[in-house]
């Protein structure tokens, strides 16, 4: 079957956070476990029990989310100044915090050429457009259904089934790419195809997303 709109995750997926140092304050964090913590399912883990039930709808809310990533970054961090992880939380929206991997702004470019419309569906509690106007990528997206705006969370079919209604594409005919497979991958419950890509540094992964729409035949 012929793919005719393509579907992204965000985090993970087209851009991946990129912290600079000058955010660690000479504190000695490691800025692996930082990252991991501000984008990574695993968060949860540093959480106390009493706190699931928002950590399961903390992409809806922005208040819930800054809860929930401020206590883990306290229980993953033991000792660091709460201003210090505070002031790391609140550098994570920033436009210049997010770095494409490599193929993102290539495969973005074939399939607005190729006449593929394409839509980022992202679980996250701020607006991402910014980031993709500062990479010149904003105008390559022709819709972004984000979970805080959508009022639902993946692997919901029901942001899946919006954004193929958005693109004009059906479910059957839609590729969606992303780094989690219970997240992203919720979208082959409605019918799509699903590609995962693996969730590490954009240098340690410099084709993953051309390779996933060649397999599919979406790309040449």
């Amino acid at each position: 079957m012929t793919i005719r709109g393509v579907l992204f995750d965000f985090s993970g997926t087209l851009f991946h956070l990129e912290p600079d140092p000058s955010w660690f304050d000479g504190q000695p964090l490691d800025r692996t476990k930082i990252i991991d913590v501000l984008t990574s399912p695993a968060s949860s883990g540093y959480l106390p029990e009493g706190l699931r039930d928002a950590w399961e709808r903390r992409d809806l809310d922005p208040d819930i989310h800054r809860m929930v990533y401020l206590t883990a970054l306290r229980a993953a961090a033991p000792g660091v100044p709460d201003d210090v992880l505070t002031a790391i939380y609140e550098r994570v929206p920033a436009a210049e915090s997010w770095m494409p991997y490599p193929d993102t702004l290539e495969v973005l470019r074939g399939l607005h050429a190729a006449g593929l419309p394409v839509a980022v569906i992202s679980n996250i509690p701020w607006d991402i457009r910014e980031v993709f106007r500062r990479n010149g990528m904003h105008e390559l997206v022709a819709e972004y259904l984000l979970s805080y705006a959508e009022g639902v969370m993946k692997p919901d079919p029901k942001i899946f089934l919006a954004a193929c209604e958005r693109i004009g594409v059906a479910p059957e005919d839609a590729l969606m790419i992303g780094d989690s497979d219970v997240a992203d991958g919720g979208a082959t419950r409605i019918g799509c195809r699903f590609a995962e890509v693996e969730r590490v540094p954009p240098a340690a992964r410099p084709g993953a997303l051309r390779s996933a729409l060649r397999a599919h035949r979406v790309l040449p």
